[in-house]
């Protein structure tokens, strides 16, 4: 047979498993022999995820359907390996398929995600068809050398195009997201725009260890697990990992321990390592509910937190004992009388005992606020705080409402339950708490936390109930045997 005869031939062989990305990997790849001697093949969870894009491919009604799976594990599963095989798949059977891969940080990207991917191409019997190299596998079809092609391209919420331009229509698109649990949640959003070609075979694999109980990783397993195809995959199941070695962790930390949850059994944690309020105190506080009735005694507390930039929600949020309601979000508004005016009508209806306002942007508002009579107070984020453990004023706020959340507080709002377990804490040599501060968790999540810092200023300091007779304002007091809390 000549050289060309055979390359015909293999392009109709490789062509065949166009809708089957296990029969490729079975095909292309050199097991028992070299690097793979040990090997006969991949591993069991590594078919069933192949055998998973297979079948949806395969499938008219769902071939053009977007296919979301997210696979939480513990450590040392083969997860690279099985990008790689898939990336190697996915370019040898479709011409001009277009494929991202992003990862948590450029250097697990670049050190460890890439080489895995570039090593399997290089093993794959397809290996003359692309050209890899530290950034891009590429068609040696000049032709199509800039359509043909997979990035590792290293995300960030303030450069999203190579999300956004993700489009591919009429041919394949794949996106890889590699411990996705610290991929920011703009990036998913953005990427979710690549989702929208007709007639395109999509494909969007999240991996990893699920080390965090917040954000869009850990919502593929819940709040939108109706569209995601998930798995969490416990290493002790999976062929070729480290036994004993795990088994010393269990023994050591526990079956039940976050540790061993989150680095053996694929679950996510009860807290996250640095994590400063619980996501299990708020999705209790979720489930409350409290009548006017219970909450009568108490006073009727404001928090504003204005918005920043043009990104940024204005908030206003209502607390009454364990009670909590979110007022009214807004988009931000260079016109001040406006917002103040949307603060005193809430104030008269809800018969407020204070309002409070986050001081950066608030100051103006305030203003308006004097010249009318009004007792509102501004609150510095970064001012001393009166609890010992916590470093400035935001710190107390967010123990504070910690400690309410632990008392029976009750939330109504999905996204404030996000933004009060997002935050995460460091402690200094001082023994101070020190708390995520709004511009990082912006940074880290793509979003600023607004709805969660404007509840957390109804804590701002404690507040009486008004006994002034209707119609009359002010006498509020600091109360120094008042439980802020309840």
């Amino acid at each position: 047979m000549s050289e060309q005869d055979a390359e015909l031939q293999l392009i109709e062989e490789v062509a065949s498993f166009t809708h089957d990305p296990l029969g490729f990997a079975l095909y292309a790849f050199p097991w028992g022999e070299g690097e793979l001697a040990n090997h006969e093949g991949p591993r069991t969870w590594q078919a069933e995820t192949m055998n998973t894009i297979g079948d949806h491919l395969s499938n008219p009604e769902t071939r053009f359907q977007p296919l979301l799976l997210a696979i939480a594990s513990g450590h040392g599963i083969g997860k690279s390996a099985d990008m790689g095989m898939i990336l190697s798949w996915a370019m040898s059977t479709c011409e001009d398929c277009k494929i991202v891969v992003t990862a948590n940080t450029e250097n697990q990207l670049r050190t460890k995600t890439w080489p895995e991917i570039a090593k399997w191409q290089r093993l794959s019997i397809t290996a003359d068809w692309f050209k890899p190299t530290a950034t891009a596998v590429t068609s040696t079809d000049e032709a199509h050398s800039k359509s043909w092609k997979a990035d590792a391209v290293p995300w960030s919420e303030h450069n999203t195009e190579a999300f956004a331009g993700l489009h591919n229509l009429g041919k394949r698109i794949v996106l890889i997201f590699d411990e996705a649990s610290n991929i920011a949640d703009k990036v998913w959003e953005v990427a979710e725009g690549a989702l929208t070609d007709k007639e395109t075979e999509i494909i969007w694999l999240a991996f990893g260890n699920p080390t965090r109980n917040i954000g869009r990783f850990r919502e593929c397993f819940r709040k939108f697990k109706h569209r995601w195809v998930t798995k969490q995959i416990d290493s002790r199941t999976v062929e070729g990992t480290n036994k004993e070695q795990i088994q010393k962790w269990v023994d050591d930390y526990g079956e039940d321990s976050d540790f061993v949850k989150v680095r053996v059994r694929g679950l996510f944690p009860d807290v996250s390592d640095a994590q400063f309020i619980p996501t299990g105190l708020t999705d209790a506080a979720m489930k409350r509910q409290w009548t006017a009735a219970d909450v009568s005694h108490a006073a009727v507390i404001i928090g504003v937190d204005p918005a920043y930039s043009g990104a940024d929600d204005f908030v206003i949020y209502m607390r009454q004992g364990l009670h909590s309601k979110c007022l009214g979000t807004y988009p931000k508004s260079t016109d001040e009388l406006i917002s103040a005016k949307r603060i005193a009508d809430f104030e008269d209806q809800y018969k407020a005992d204070q309002v409070f306002i986050d001081f950066g942007y608030g100051t103006g508002i305030k203003s308006i606020g004097d010249g009318w009579g009004r007792t509102w107070q501004l609150v510095a984020f970064g001012g001393g705080s009166t609890d010992p453990q916590m470093l400035n004023k935001r710190g107390e706020m967010y123990n504070s409402a910690k400690s309410w959340l632990k008392l029976g507080g009750s939330l109504d709002d999905q996204e404030t339950a996000d933004d009060l377990s997002t935050a995460e804490y460091k402690v200094r040599t001082d023994g101070k708490i020190v708390l995520e501060a709004k511009e990082d968790i912006k940074k880290r999540i793509g979003r600023s936390p607004g709805k969660g810092d404007a509840l957390v200023l109804t804590f701002a300091f404690p507040v009486t109930k008004n006994t002034n007779l209707p119609g009359e304002r002010g006498g509020n007091k600091v109360a120094t045997d008042y439980d802020p809390y309840v």
